[in-house]
């Protein structure tokens, strides 16, 4: 059994073994804190202990739907916002193959996303597909009255009736929502949709191994039980020890956060698999919304490398010196691919005729890194054998658990967000919500003076 390491000697040019070190002792007090939920924002520590006490009929129910899913639906739509959505689309985007949506013929249903954003065009694309398309959805939403995915559900609820009539789509909606309250709740009680629970104490963005994430994940055709193996061999880990030496989730929260303390603001999240750019899109989601508060927090960014060589490149290099790195690597490809000597050498590419792509691939990354160390870049790299169910249910977890001593280390609740809610207070109010007639006059002074 392996697990992912993480190798940080490249960021001791700019903090010290003992900079890290000094950590030691605050993370083992807030380490311990989780693991006994007695921290601040305790009441959403569910995640902690998820992929030990996943329930067993849980899993084979997931799995069930999911087949019945693949027998009506060539496409399923995942509606939902943060969370909602972007845990599932990490790992489904991570294991499909690239062009998985050119296939004629597909054993599982192409999932699609509703309800991230508010784009009309966005929503009038999609459904001239789904009116050539037999299709079914999740709408994902713990009160049911979040905006985005609220107005996509209305739509798409209504464009389902319309297509199939009513009884028909109500075989067609799963809905994974608050086990007792809130309004989706009762909608799918009253019109008799199959639903899922999301764990009271489990927020969106640490919800990627409850229903939330798992549903979509099986339609897809993915192994969810793997999944969850994956992110049980890192708890296990985890309940061992806090130690550096022997725990990597507390050697990354350590390193990352003796870097924020010398002046490093930035975090940048680097892949060189395309596949995982919606997984570094969760990772900013998660660490984003868990320490952005307070005028704290390290900021999170990501970059898909070598393309972004070419964009971005030039910043990381010689831009101002706020930033680290963080390198997901993977060790070995799905696939082989060797570059062909050709007789002519034009290009002057004959000098790696006979390697694989990925050994040119694993060159660039290294090769990026020394220049960037020497650039002013600090780097840790965290190592997973290859890109499978069980590595990423590793790297959840191991993601989840950092970012949450990390939140713990720079004094905020890593489990709420309640910077969230200002966009929202002037969006109802410009939209003449009722109740928020105060803050609409407070907006219309605003923009009139």
């Amino acid at each position: 059994m392996k697990f992912l390491k993480v190798e940080n000697s490249r960021v001791f040019e700019f903090v010290k073994q003992e900079d890290i070190e000094k950590f030691q002792s605050d993370i083992t007090k807030h380490h311990m804190a989780i693991l006994e939920k007695r921290s601040k924002g305790n009441d959403f520590l569910g995640w902690v202990d998820l992929p030990s006490a996943i329930n067993n009929e849980i899993i084979e129910s997931i799995v069930q739907v999911a087949q019945k899913i693949k027998e009506k639906a060539e496409v399923f739509v995942v509606i939902g916002i943060g969370g909602s959505y972007l845990g599932s689309r990490a790992i489904i985007e991570a294991l499909n193959k690239n062009f998985t949506f050119l296939e004629e013929k597909k054993e599982y249903p192409i999932i699609i996303y509703a309800g991230q954003n508010i784009s009309e065009d966005y929503l009038s694309d999609l459904l001239e597909i789904l009116n050539k398309k037999e299709y079914a959805l999740a709408v994902i939403s713990k009160s049911g009255t979040t905006t985005e995915p609220a107005i996509a559900f209305r739509i798409l609820k209504s464009h389902l009736e319309k297509k199939y009539g009513k009884p028909e789509a109500k075989e067609r909606i799963i809905a994974i929502t608050d086990e007792s309250k809130g309004v989706l709740k009762k909608l799918a009680t009253d019109e008799g949709y199959q639903t899922f629970v999301v764990p009271d104490d489990v927020g969106g963005r640490y919800s990627v191994l409850t229903p939330v994430g798992l549903l979509p994940i099986a339609v897809a055709g993915f192994n969810i039980q793997k999944l969850i193996d994956g992110a049980r061999t890192m708890q296990e880990l985890n309940l061992q020890t806090s130690s550096f030496e022997q725990n990597p989730i507390t050697l990354y929260a350590a390193t990352r956060n003796a870097l924020y303390r010398k002046n490093k603001f930035i975090e940048i999240l680097v892949n060189y698999q395309p596949n995982l750019y919606y997984f570094t899109e969760w990772w900013k989601q998660l660490y984003g919304e868990s320490e952005g508060k307070e005028g704290k927090g390290i900021f999170p960014a990501s970059v898909s490398f070598t393309s972004d060589l070419h964009s971005m490149g030039q910043y990381i290099q010689e831009g101002q010196r706020i930033l680290f790195e963080t390198i997901l690597s993977v060790e070995k490809p799905e696939s082989e691919l060797i570059i062909p000597n050709d007789k002519n050498n034009l290009d002057g590419l004959n000098y790696i005729a006979g390697k694989r792509l990925h050994e040119v691939n694993q060159m660039a990354e290294l090769g990026t890194i020394l220049a960037h160390v020497e650039g002013g870049v600090p780097n840790i790299e965290i190592k997973i054998p290859k890109v499978s169910e069980y590595y990423l249910g590793q790297l959840i977890y191991f993601f989840e658990m950092a970012c949450a001593i990390s939140g713990y280390i720079i004094g905020v609740n890593p489990f709420d967000q309640p910077g969230v809610e200002a966009y929202k207070k002037n969006m109802f109010a410009l939209l003449g919500k009722p109740g928020f007639e105060m803050e609409t006059e407070k907006i219309r002074k605003t923009i009139s003076s």
